[in-house]
């Protein structure tokens, strides 16, 4: 039987994340998702006067491309790749887990290869030019890393996919927008060490509620590049390249990662050591969902988990928060600041905007918890 709220979802994505009209072409690209809620958004996207093109990928076989991964082949499979999306108006990638773990065993030279030649010209350049949406979809291992069981992990993930009312949430956040937009100096205050200063003076500023990402709700900006002075320890473990990072602790000197330290200090540096963005922040936002609380090691729910803030080395977003830092990397880490994972401050030119991850200030009231809920 199908799940009736796969059509739920599927509106919600054709419907207000793309706002696709009649004639317009979509690329619908997944990776380890099974038929039935494929099934229903080709449905929904036709119904809506789309064309849609499927692409299935499985994190397996993606693997096998990265480990003989040559300059000239992923070149060549970027190009393909690019072309494709050059001829389509708009984005759905729906990406399932079978195994997080995956990518562990892939080189991170052969990983830097796919970022450089595959990754980024076509996600980080050309997709960003598009009406674009990118989801996780909800399996047995997905419900591991979040610690529930799969039917418990459903009723969650449908819950913080449509269980908020996302035009509401976008009219909320644009006092926020409006002030951030006017701030200069960002000074946080939060777990363990960490003690941050940077400017975001005449950066642009983004609020996210259900366009780009589903769960949603951030509003993002970047810091001038060279701003970034003192150090972050962030309080959430983060996947990247098939491993696991943990306690991760940056220290900034004008702008630059100058020390970066974890669980495996080694490896974390020859992420850093990509390309000369990689070691300059690319990203700064507030996650603000009210029914997302801990962190599940799944950047799609954990950068926007209420009371976090995730603060990110590598590429900046060039028509949206653009501060002209350039990687192949864009790696967002989180800080929880409730007071149950160390608490924190926030403070916009020396005003208390947040503390202990409830905001304070009153232009951000509307993106505390008791505001969002449908």
């Amino acid at each position: 039987m199908k799940d009736p709220r796969h059509v739920d979802l599927a509106k919600v994505l054709v419907h207000h994340s793309l706002k696709l009209k009649p004639g317009q072409k979509v690329l619908v690209e997944t990776t380890d998702v099974g038929p039935e809620f494929i099934g229903t958004l080709i449905d929904t996207i036709c119904a809506a006067g789309g064309f849609p093109v499927l692409e299935q990928k499985m994190a397996a076989t993606q693997r096998a491309l990265y480990l003989n991964a040559t300059e000239a082949r992923m070149k060549f499979i970027g190009d393909c790749e690019l072309d494709r999306m050059k001829r389509v108006d708009a984005y759905i990638a729906v990406r399932g887990v079978t195994n997080a773990k995956e990518m562990t065993d892939v080189p991170g030279e052969q990983m830097s290869l796919y970022e450089t030649h595959w990754m980024y010209p076509v996600h980080m350049l050309e997709r960003m030019k598009k009406r674009w949406v990118v989801l996780r979809f909800p399996s047995g291992p997905l419900a591991q890393l979040a610690r529930m069981s799969t039917a418990a992990f459903e009723d969650f993930y449908y819950r913080v996919c449509v269980g908020v009312d996302w035009a509401q949430a976008d009219r909320a956040v644009q006092p926020a927008a409006a002030f951030m937009r006017k701030t200069d100096r960002v000074h946080i205050k939060g777990p363990a060490d960490t003690d941050l200063k940077f400017s975001i003076k005449n950066i642009g500023v983004t609020p996210c509620c259900g366009v780009m990402n589903i769960p949603d709700l951030e509003l993002f900006t970047a810091p001038v590049r060279d701003s970034v002075e003192g150090v972050i320890h962030y309080n959430c473990p983060s996947t990247y390249r098939g491993f696991t990072f943990e306690n991760i602790r940056l220290r900034f000197e004008r702008g630059k990662i100058v020390e970066a330290t974890a669980n495996d200090t080694k490896r974390i540096n020859e992420v850093f050591n990509t390309d000369e963005g990689a070691r300059y922040v690319g990203e700064f936002s507030l996650g603000f969902h009210p029914h997302i609380m801990d962190p599940m090691d799944d950047i799609l729910f954990d950068e926007k988990i209420n009371g976090s803030m995730h603060f990110t080395p590598g590429k900046a977003y060039e028509a949206e928060a653009d501060n002209g830092n350039r990687s192949a990397i864009h790696w967002d880490l989180v800080m929880i600041q409730r007071p149950d994972y160390g608490g924190g401050e926030i403070y916009f030119d020396d005003v208390l905007i947040r503390k202990d991850g409830r905001f304070v200030h009153e232009a951000f009231l509307g993106m505390n918890p008791e505001n969002l809920s449908r």
